[in-house]
């Protein structure tokens, strides 16, 4: 399978497409799949331009609209994560991903999927210490503030993606891992760009959360962006780093494809898209020929990320205050590795009817851009207020777990407000596929295995599609579930630098980059208690295993 590999789109996906069609017309191949490493600014209409992190005089549409409008269709399936200038809003909609348009698919705040038999991750957003160990507290129309942190990673999700076990053969972030430069050629890249030396000789390059996940994940490829420029490098994994999954690999039954075997990781970061820069890059992986009945990629679910997601809901949080996650010193003997069973895989499956194929789903909830119809440069434009997503809610809805959006907003004390869909397209199936809110039940039955069932404890009539916990009442009578889960310019492509298969590496002469600097802040801890304020009658109660697990720790900042 070939596949091309983007760094920052920054909203111009016209000219990648024209890009990679012209390497396939010079070399005469074919590119199956494009994955890009983030600022893919899927702006829908002027509105979304409203929540995005960027002076205003930055702020122009590019051309997504016109994918999601139907003017366009991607000519590949298209892969993205978000990085730190986004429409903000409409990724929200989708935190455990879905179709941003039709063939254009997000891999949401964190995610896992395959195509074909590869297997592919990502984590969207930076890296900022001071919201790390927050929760999902954000939602639209944002303050400056919260503009800029809903795009900042959090714990949750590297958590969830440290549980992930077998071997992975791509993995995508925004920002670097930190470290990363020291295996490369870091002197030319201090030469290009000196600014970024003082950062690299106090060691403070980079994301330090991304580090872990490459120490543990330990893929074949790493593709980041973010920092504009191009480099590569070759992270030669120590003994001890690829023993530390030995225990939580021991539960699992692989197939023998999918054991972890690699012990090197071969590192590429990408320029942004302009005209002669280096942002684009084309491998070669093999994988074999799975194809749907029209002869298009197979994209489907990871079966154990999926799992997981199951597995770690009880810990969604979407509060401000900063919390912390079980680990091996939690109280009360509290499942801290999520790492499923075969058992727990099994359940999971049961419940997508033993077909994780993706389904094409997309729908349009907004009127696209319009340029005929646009307004003069006066006109004030404010942001959108936030909406659920119907492909959010139908995959909530599957997995049993929780919209962190949705929760966010009954917190915050805001009614939900469910997006519609504008036109019945073929790549919809969201008509038939929902299930009718009147014909849900209280049902709180659980499994052989302990896993909490798909409907949710506390179920409201409206067409939320949340899986809410039980509420506690005053006094001694608390309502728990005991059998609870506890566990337009010619672009230039240049091509001299790359990672071949046999893991040779070749840097480039010409690099561009800005780097993000951070800040630290101590971090406390508080109980979550959620306060339901719409309708159906308010009901108070507490988020269960939301215990504080250990004690705080100052957290540095790259």
């Amino acid at each position: 399978m070939k596949i091309a590999v983007e760094g920052c789109a920054h909203g111009e996906l016209e000219k990648i497409y024209e890009t990679i069609a012209e390497i396939e017309k010079r070399d005469g191949i074919k590119i199956d799949l494009l994955l890009c490493c983030g600022d893919f600014q899927a702006t829908r209409n002027m509105e979304d331009l409203q929540t995005m992190a960027v002076p205003t005089k930055f702020q122009h549409m590019c051309s997504f609209y016109k994918y999601y409008s139907g003017e366009l269709r991607a000519p590949m399936l298209t892969i993205f994560i978000g990085g730190n200038h986004e429409a903000s809003n409409y990724l929200q909609e989708l935190p455990y991903g879905g179709w941003v348009a039709p063939n254009i698919y997000y891999l949401g705040y964190a995610g896992v999927v395959r195509v074909n038999d590869i297997r592919i991750g990502g984590l969207s957003g930076i890296y900022k210490g001071n919201d790390y160990l927050r929760g999902r507290f954000e939602f639209s129309p944002y303050t400056e503030n919260t503009k800029r942190s809903v795009y900042h990673v959090r714990q949750l999700e590297v958590y969830r993606l440290k549980q992930l076990s077998g071997r992975i053969d791509i993995f995508m972030s925004h920002d670097w891992p930190k470290g990363i430069y020291n295996y490369g050629n870091k002197e030319q890249l201090a030469r290009f760009k000196p600014f970024l030396r003082e950062e690299m000789d106090r060691d403070q390059l980079g994301s330090r959360p991304c580090q872990d996940l490459l120490n543990i994940l330990r893929p074949s490829y790493w593709f980041s962006a973010h920092l504009h420029c191009k480099f590569a490098a070759l992270v030669q994994h120590s003994e001890a780093s690829m023993e530390q999954n030995v225990e939580k690999q021991s539960t699992m039954s692989y197939p023998e494809e999918d054991k972890p075997t690699s012990k090197i990781t071969k590192f590429l970061a990408l320029d942004k898209c302009l005209p002669k820069r280096r942002f684009l890059q084309v491998l070669d992986i093999e994988s074999e020929n799975h194809t749907d009945d029209e002869g298009q990629l197979r994209l489907e679910y990871d079966l154990e990320w999926l799992t997981i997601l199951h597995l770690t809901n009880h810990l969604v949080n979407v509060k401000e205050n900063y919390y912390y996650l079980p680990n091996e010193k939690s109280a009360n003997g509290e499942r801290f590795q999520f790492t499923p069973t075969m058992d727990e895989m099994n359940f999971v499956r049961q419940r997508f009817e033993n077909d994780l194929k993706i389904p094409e789903n997309f729908c349009r909830t907004v009127e696209a851009f319009d340029p005929s119809m646009h307004l003069s440069k006066g006109y004030h434009y404010v942001q959108p207020k936030s909406q659920i997503n119907p492909q959010s809610q139908q995959f909530c809805e599957t997995l049993g777990i929780d919209d962190p959006l949705s929760l966010a907003m009954l917190i915050g004390g805001h009614e939900l407000s469910h997006s519609s869909t504008l036109d019945n397209t073929e790549d919809s199936a969201l008509n038939e596929s929902i299930p009718d809110e009147h014909n849900s039940s209280l049902n709180t039955s659980s499994n052989s295995l302990g896993i909490a069932s798909a409907k949710s404890p506390l179920k409201r009539k409206s067409n939320s599609g949340l899986s809410l916990p039980k509420p506690k009442l005053s006094g001694n009578n608390s309502i728990e579930n005991k059998e609870e889960l506890k566990i337009d310019d010619e672009i230039e492509v240049e091509s001299e630098t790359h990672i071949n298969i046999e893991g040779e590496v070749v840097n480039d002469d010409h690099m561009n980059a800005q780097s993000p600097k951070e800040t630290t802040e101590n971090v406390s801890t508080e109980t979550i208690t959620i306060v339901n304020s719409t309708k159906p009658p308010i009901k108070k109660f507490k988020r269960r295993n939301q215990d504080i697990y250990v004690d705080k720790n100052e957290e540095e900042e790259l």
